[in-house]
């Protein structure tokens, strides 16, 4: 098990990326959670096995059709285990 910590960039924030994640990432089995960001970007922690996560960064790097994505900067790191669901976080 992985944990992915991801930063999306772009038009990500008001056109239903959050929403978008979580429906994929449960799709996908992942555990984590999806956060905008004051600088106008979503963060977003997924725990599961690595070819999960590794799907989950190609969908993020898509996003829903009104998402503009320019930038998805991310690394993998050892699961914390932190995660029963995913969710949206508020900041």
């Amino acid at each position: 098990m992985e944990r992915l910590e991801a930063i999306v960039s772009g038009k990500v924030q008001g056109v239903w990326y959050r929403d978008f994640v979580v429906v994929t990432a449960t799709a996908l089995g992942l555990t984590g959670t999806a956060q905008n960001l004051s600088d106008g970007t979503v963060r977003v922690i997924a725990e599961g096995p690595r070819e999960k996560l590794d799907a989950l960064v190609e969908h993020l790097k898509e996003g829903p059709p009104l998402a503009k994505v320019t930038e998805v900067s991310h690394t993998c790191v050892p699961a914390a285990g932190e995660y029963h669901d995913f969710s949206i976080t508020r900041e």
